[in-house]
């Protein structure tokens, strides 16, 4: 198995972190989404390993790493990607980054000479404008928790947000409430934002549009799929990635 023969685990500040690394030739590493982990790019490493040394790795509190014991934020989680690339040899690599991913390599190529090129799918990264609705939601919580915040915790928000430990609550917060644009502006290597047309997690006519102008010279392109259009159809995106890459 792919996973078996190429999984390796490496230790950056005290953290175990689990890594996948397969082929030879120039570097592409994959940063994955917020719950998701480095399997989700395994047609991706399956295709492109013929052609490039692929590395994915799963970042501290998800997959297989170690958790984090404090609350990271954007900026935590990119200083330790510029870690991981320093430890691993990686020098100027291409990158994939998936919607949390996205956010991270923003972050880190916006003050960092760091990457080559730039895929950026799914991407993740704004604050849109919140709603009456979500505004009342909000105050409802804020109420509630006063009176009782173990209910509060545990009946307001997603289904998935009320998964996470108090750590990793606390860390989502600092991520999903940092807008990310001004970021995209100082980026300056190559970037394709390539994003599903029925992406209804980070839309294209709103993320994928809003950091096509924010970053410089970058293009946007749309594929069957939704936001894991990289997985749906795998030949599709692998294909629109060697061509950038080159």
């Amino acid at each position: 198995m792919l996973w078996q023969r190429s999984c390796k685990t490496i230790f950056i500040d005290g953290k175990h972190i689990s890594v996948l690394q397969s082929g030879s030739g120039r570097d592409i590493l994959f940063l994955h989404g917020y719950l998701s982990c480095k399997e989700s790019f395994y047609y991706n490493i399956k295709g492109l390993e013929k052609t490039y040394r692929v590395t994915a790795f799963d970042f501290p509190g998800f997959g297989a790493s170690s958790p984090i014991d404090s609350e990271w934020s954007v900026a935590d989680y990119a200083s330790f990607t510029k870690k991981f690339i320093k430890t691993e040899g990686l020098e100027r690599p291409c990158v994939v980054a998936h919607s949390f991913g996205a956010r991270v390599a923003i972050k880190l190529a916006s003050n960092e000479d760091i990457f080559s090129a730039m895929l950026i799918t799914g991407g993740a990264g704004m604050v849109k404008k919140r709603s009456f609705k979500y505004k009342r939601s909000v105050a409802a919580y804020r109420a509630v928790k006063k009176l009782a915040p173990k209910f509060a915790e545990n009946h307001f928000g997603s289904g998935e947000y009320r998964q996470l430990s108090p750590v990793m609550k606390g860390s989502y917060k600092k991520i999903v409430n940092e807008d990310l644009l001004k970021d995209a502006e100082r980026i300056n290597c190559r970037t394709l934002l390539l994003y599903g047309k029925d992406d209804e997690v980070t839309p294209f006519y709103e993320e994928g549009e809003a950091f096509n102008r924010a970053i410089r010279g970058s293009l946007l392109k749309i594929m069957a799929g939704g936001h894991f259009c990289f997985a749906e159809n795998p030949q599709e995106f692998n294909a629109a990635a060697a061509e950038f890459f080159g």
